[in-house]
């Protein structure tokens, strides 16, 4: 495991730095410009984001679809993952944290269109997509579409199994004395349970588990950012200015140079709300819509809630914490399990039952991130090898469940961060170069004033390798 984690830390220290950190976040604004600021239509894409779309082709809702990629968003990066970056990057991580989100909404929002634009179907009408199909029909480039879904389908058991799981068993040993394999176990079960059930099983949780949770977490922040009203503005002006002036750091908080709040908030961002990883646009391209740009709007509210709202309440609930109470440091021995600390007290302000709002929010978020995990792991699985892989794989992602629970924290972390961004490469290539095709579809639908048209391009069928 030393081995394992210190090759990690290496590969990262690589895929972290300024020239993929510069890729990622320039991918975000070159995106925003060329869609005409997306982000001004945010208003619209939450009301379509509720209307049922009876007219559109699809396997599951948008709703459906917008939900399962919440749940696979909304987990431990809106919870620990927040006081992680902020544990390792400083206070200014938060503003990171929340720019990537800001701008990342036309990210999700490009690559949501492409992959709906262009979904294929199978002989039995189900629908497939995702930067793997738009790389091989739009730009012919299939040797990176492979590259896509190799990388989901191992990224999958990183950020979506042992993360996920990790949290769950720490929290769950630390308040009830249940032992790590014993709440493994368990999730293993569960996880086996809704998946085998396959991507309606899936959308149908989600639907019921994610509003009910946010909701229930988002309570508890706003209970706390009551309590600390007297820091808000404190914690405000610290988070600003410590992501660019350092020495600005203090207060019970580690100084930490620009580069690492910037690289730890943008990780963290990108580990929360994925925009640019190309997971979410897996399901999206299975939703009910009439025309890509439709779905797309939808999908980009994903980021919005996950980031520029849930993260950043998150955040000023943490650097509040510390402010009104220095003696709860950030600056520990080891960074990522500071960052879980940091938020267990903070949560503890709420007499009795705060560590029971954490610990409800940590165990059902990262619930339903495994969930919408499995499933685009599982597509990029089939991409690669049929429907055959498709059951192997659910065996495959159950047990790395289990053994996610009883991992190391900071290894699990690691492997998590270089997984993430391994997986974003072949996904920021796709967008742009298709940056053109989603301007031209945006002027169409969106400025045109076409947003219910109906697009009747035929969605063409594949023969499914390995059919059964």
């Amino acid at each position: 495991m030393e081995t394992l984690n210190n090759f990690f830390t290496w590969l990262n220290g690589y895929l972290w730095g300024p020239p993929l950190l510069i890729l990622l976040f320039g991918t975000h604004l070159f995106m925003t410009v060329r869609t005409g600021f997306i982000q001004k239509k945010i208003g619209l894409a939450i009301r379509l984001s509720i209307t049922k779309d009876a007219d559109g082709k699809g396997d599951v809702s948008q709703f459906g679809a917008l939900t399962t990629a919440l749940a696979s968003t909304i987990g431990t990066g809106n919870i620990v993952g927040v006081g992680t970056a902020i544990a390792l990057g400083g206070p200014g991580a938060v503003l990171w944290m929340w720019l990537t989100g800001v701008f990342g909404i036309a990210t999700k929002y490009a690559e949501s269109l492409v992959a709906v634009k262009y979904r294929v179907q199978t002989s039995d009408g189900t629908m497939l997509g995702g930067a793997m199909y738009a790389l091989e029909r739009g730009l012919k480039m299939k040797w990176l579409g492979v590259l896509f879904a190799l990388f989901a389908a191992l990224t999958a058991f990183g950020i979506g199994a042992t993360v996920q799981a990790n949290a769950v068993s720490k929290v769950v040993l630390k308040n009830f004395d249940i032992p790590l394999w014993v709440s493994g176990a368990i999730m293993a079960v569960l996880v086996a349970v809704v998946i085998l059930g396959g991507v309606k099983s899936i959308t149908k949780t989600c639907e019921k588990l994610v509003p009910f949770m946010a909701v229930f977490y988002v309570i508890g922040c706003i209970i706390i950012l009551v309590m600390n009203r007297n820091y808000i503005w404190d914690a405000v002006v610290l988070i600003c200015t410590a992501a660019f002036t350092p020495s600005a750091a203090g207060g019970g908080f580690i100084g930490a140079s620009i580069m690492m709040a910037a690289r730890f908030g943008v990780a963290r961002g990108l580990f929360s709300n994925e925009s640019g990883m190309g997971s979410a646009p897996i399901v999206a391209a299975a939703a009910q819509t009439r025309n890509p740009v439709r779905q797309a709007l939808v999908s980009a509210t994903g980021t919005f809630w996950d980031t520029v709202v849930i993260c950043a309440m998150t955040g000023l609930v943490l650097v509040s914490t510390v402010i009104s109470n220095p003696a709860v440091s950030a600056d520990g021995a080891g960074g990522a399990a500071d960052g879980a600390l940091l938020t267990s007290h903070a949560f503890n302000q709420i007499p009795v039952i705060g560590p029971i709002v954490l610990t409800f929010g940590l165990i059902t978020f990262a619930f339903s991130t495994i969930l919408g995990w499995s499933y685009y792991g599982e597509r990029g699985a089939e991409y690669l090898f049929g429907k055959a892989a498709i059951i192997p794989y659910k065996a495959i992602y159950v047990i790395i469940t289990f053994i996610g629970a009883v991992m190391s924290l900071s290894t699990v972390w690691n492997i998590a961060d270089a997984l993430n961004m391994l997986m974003a490469i072949p996904n920021l290539i796709c967008i742009l170069l298709l940056s053109g095709v989603i301007a031209k579809d945006t002027k169409y639908y969106l400025t045109g004033n076409n947003i219910d048209k109906i697009d009747d391009t035929p969605i063409p069928f594949i023969q499914n390798k390995n059919k059964k």
